[in-house]
């Protein structure tokens, strides 16, 4: 049996907040995901997900516990390595799509295949992959101004998945949706997930959505359950 692609064992965090006493978000939470699963994380608002899932994305570290990938202890590692690690590993995605506003919907995702070293040949031939398996092939000359909401997570989701992470984070990826486009765009995030194979993580209000998943885990006390 591989490895799991992510880990979090006994991971703990507590923050300051304006006081001397501290407010703990996670409480010895446990998380193992699979290859391929796609897991919904689901919590009220300031319950936790966004801190988890940073922690998850080596964005921050934990006061206490371990942070696997793919068997690979993150703890102790420095900036450098841990600034490798998510560019080689990790996908993120959020709920505003964060695209560059000079730049096309096809340059978003070069752009980071340019920085891992990637030709501009091959990583122009990527991008234009990603978007017709998500259907904005079409609208691939266009700056983020010019396209749909819906078309905006679109390219954020493909940007996101330019350098073949093993593991994608999303924080509610169609929260700024109406309900009818925020079906459409899962619905093509689920397949561009499942045609290319990797594991997700994603934090949602969206208990329909969440339903669409491999599993739920709720965030509850400051552990998984």
């Amino acid at each position: 049996m591989s490895e799991p692609v992510l880990e979090l064992r006994g991971v703990t965090k507590a923050y300051k907040r304006g006081t001397p006493s501290e407010v703990s978000v996670l409480n010895g939470a446990h998380l193992t995901l699979a290859r391929g699963e796609v897991v919904a994380l689901v919590a009220p608002s300031g319950a936790g997900k966004s801190t988890l899932l940073h922690i998850a994305g080596l964005l921050d570290t934990p006061d206490a516990g371990q942070v696997l990938l793919a068997g690979r202890d993150m703890g102790g590692l420095g900036d450098s390595a841990r600034t490798l690690a998510r560019g080689r590993d990790l996908g993120f995605i959020y709920q505003f799509h964060h695209l560059l506003p000079e730049f096309s919907a096809l340059e978003n995702i070069v752009i980071p295949q340019l920085a891992a070293g990637v030709s501009a040949v091959a990583a122009k031939a990527r991008a234009m992959d990603l978007l017709a398996r998500v259907g904005v092939a079409a609208r691939a000359d266009h700056r983020p101004a010019a396209l749909s909401g819906g078309e905006q997570q679109r390219v954020a989701f493909c940007r996101a998945l330019a350098n073949g992470p093993r593991l994608l984070l999303a924080d509610e990826p169609t929260g700024n949706l109406d309900p009818a486009t925020s079906d459409q765009v899962f619905a093509a995030l689920m397949d561009l997930v499942r045609g290319t194979g990797l594991s997700a993580l994603v934090a949602t209000h969206n208990l329909t959505l969440a339903a669409k998943m491999d599993r739920i885990l709720h965030l509850n006390a400051g552990r998984l359950v």
